[in-house]
């Protein structure tokens, strides 16, 4: 069974573009400033970061009307994606920065960490949600599908790195690592020392990118499950590992190198070094995925 490639126009529906105009980056998770109504991503969510031209119009209205001394304090941008938690008895609002929301694979709904576990939403006795036209057969059929692709893609890579290694014109690994540390991007904020320098691609025949490939470092205490995240708004690639789309819709990564695909949990400097590639990939459940010799 073959999956439809993902059209371009349907990812771009599901983020926003900033409305700084020297920015306009789409943002699959964007925030809206409350002053001027405007969307912004990730960098240009405050009112200082985008030069709001209302700033400081949604603290002068939540401000108490007697006078005080104490200076109201600028607003923390609202995801769009934010919602209650689906336990029934619980207010918390999941999908913010303070409060993650944890999808049950087992219901397919969205808890906040409380209640994420199965016996702390009485997971037993709720109707699985709805996963839209999509039956379970199909799932796994697409699950299969996206295995037989990407299991020859990987065969194809190593034949590929095996031919430059043979060949007298192989390329040197220091070369190449100097190379990809200058051309990498990344949080300026990670020490030198502590940055795991990586080639991230897109698989082509599950996902749908606006950059195929690109060269990025991220700390070596992130969770894959974080270099996940910014690996996708990296390459632009449609991430709703947090919705309750279905697992074969969610994304995970391959580490090229490893043979394997990456827990989100553990730590990327624990199973990747630089130079290594990372390869973004829909609709596998497998956690590991052994190369075949």
């Amino acid at each position: 069974m073959q999956q439809a490639d993902i059209d371009l126009d349907s990812v771009q529906s599901i983020g926003k573009h900033c409305d700084l105009p020297s920015c306009h980056r789409l943002d699959f998770l964007p925030f809206k400033c409350e002053s001027c109504s405007g969307t912004y991503c990730l960098d240009h969510r405050t009112e200082t970061a985008h030069k709001c031209a209302h700033e400081g119009r949604w603290a002068s209205l939540r401000a108490p009307k007697p006078s005080s001394s104490t200076t109201p304090s600028t607003p923390k941008p609202r995801s769009l994606l934010e919602g209650p938690c689906a336990h029934p008895s619980c207010k918390t609002t999941i999908n913010t920065v303070r409060d993650p929301g944890v999808n049950c694979v087992t219901c397919r709904r969205t808890y906040c960490l409380a209640h994420r576990l199965q016996d702390s939403h009485n997971c037993d006795s709720i109707k699985p949600a709805s996963t839209g036209s999509s039956s379970t057969a199909a799932g796994h059929d697409m699950a299969k599908a996206a295995l037989s692709r990407f299991k020859a893609w990987t065969a194809s890579k190593k034949e590929t790195l095996t031919k430059s290694a043979a060949s007298s014109r192989a390329p040197n690994p220091v070369v190449e690592l100097a190379k990809l540390r200058r051309t990498a991007k990344g949080d300026e904020k990670i020490p030198v020392d502590k940055r795991v320098y990586v080639y991230v691609e897109a698989e082509a025949k599950s996902t749908s990118s606006k950059l195929p490939r690109g060269e990025f470092w991220y700390g070596k205490d992130w969770t894959v499950g974080r270099v996940l995240d910014k690996a996708a708004q990296g390459l632009q690639v449609a991430n709703v590992n947090n919705r309750d789309d279905g697992e074969e819709k969610k994304l995970r990564v391959f580490h090229v190198e490893g043979g394997r695909m990456l827990e989100f949990g553990e730590k990327l400097g624990d199973a990747v070094v630089s130079g290594n590639t990372l390869v973004l990939l829909r609709g596998v459940k497998i956690v590991d995925l052994l190369v075949e010799e």
